[in-house]
């Protein structure tokens, strides 16, 4: 499953960076960006459920 944010969504709060810091970067938007969309790292679901927007998903 592949790890999608929505760019629209998102508010660049960091809480997906500081969760999970090797999937979750933010780009020159200051928004998060993923740095590994295949990744199965275990604080990807603990990113999910923190992002306050809800703008991570998998697909």
């Amino acid at each position: 499953m592949s790890i999608e944010i929505d760019q629209d969504a998102c508010m660049g709060c960091e809480a997906c960076v500081e969760t999970c810091p090797d999937v979750f970067e933010l780009n020159a938007d200051g928004k998060a960006q993923v740095k590994d969309p295949d990744s199965d790292a275990d604080c990807v679901d603990e990113a999910i459920d923190s992002c306050p927007a809800e703008a991570i998903s998998r697909s």
